[in-house]
């Protein structure tokens, strides 16, 4: 695909991945439908993306809320005449042990709400964008590639139940997608980041950070350009579907 007028979606838009990919995407020509709860943050991301050079529209939208996303990504179509690509990259961290016992007495479990509340996010919102995104897409004829972003805690990690759970469910689906929307001329595939330096992985235990930096065989924190710059690789590149594309510096968990 070439991403030069492109109308690209990016979900969590407003900052870190999102922002990062926005902004390579827009120095190659992209026109963007930037997505995300934070106002503020989208629109101080679209001003850096018409600097760079690509048009750049913001629309405010809860992703776990079914028929706002129906409405959104219907709202993107009618504003841009049609949609060619998607990164479902919005997400939350809300990490915590299953359990934590000291001396024989239980001192904290993880909540069904902490877990309900994560995976509706990552995993619930992921589907309804790419639904959608789908929907036009198919609908228009002129496919298209879907980008999800899964995690290298796809294949378990501790202290992230909820986490592990919702991007081994991403990972699943885009392997499924895949498969389904092919006959469509529409592209599926993922991104899997080890730990990379966002706002996001700020938010980690310090224990929790290093250790992640440690696992890495380069030993450091990943760069957000890196993980846009591999967006733009699987966009361009026409025979990549069907895969989760790690970009973890060697990170096995």
């Amino acid at each position: 695909m070439q991403i030069n007028k492109s109308v690209i979606v990016i979900t969590g838009g407003a900052r870190g991945l999102g922002r990062a990919m926005a902004l390579r995407l827009a120095g190659q020509g992209a026109r963007l439908a930037l997505v995300d709860l934070d106002q503020d943050g989208l629109d101080d991301t679209a001003v850096a993306c018409r600097a760079a050079g690509g048009r750049a529209e913001t629309y405010h939208l809860d992703i776990t809320d079914e028929p706002a996303v129906e409405a959104c990504f219907a709202l993107i179509r009618e504003d841009f005449g049609r949609i060619d690509g998607l990164i479902n990259n919005a997400g939350v961290l809300m990490d915590g042990l299953l359990i934590k016992v000291k001396d024989g007495k239980l001192e904290k479990k993880m909540s069904a709400e902490q877990f309900r509340k994560l995976i509706d996010i990552n995993l619930t919102g992921t589907f309804l964008c790419g639904r959608e995104a789908a929907a036009i897409m198919a609908q228009d004829g002129h496919g298209g590639v879907i980008i999800n972003m899964a995690s290298v805690s796809r294949a378990g990690n501790m202290g992230q139940s909820n986490y592990s759970a919702a991007k081994a469910g991403v990972s699943a689906m885009t392997v499924t997608w895949a498969k389904e929307l092919a006959r469509y001329k529409i592209r599926v595939a993922a991104i899997a980041p080890g730990a990379i330096a966002t706002d996001m992985t700020a938010q980690m235990k310090p224990e929790a950070l290093q250790r992640m930096e440690q696992m890495a065989m380069l030993g450091r924190l990943g760069e957000q350009k890196e993980i846009a710059h591999s967006a733009q690789y699987i966009f361009e590149n026409d025979f990549f579907t069907g895969r989760v594309l790690e970009v973890d510096g060697g990170t096995r968990i």
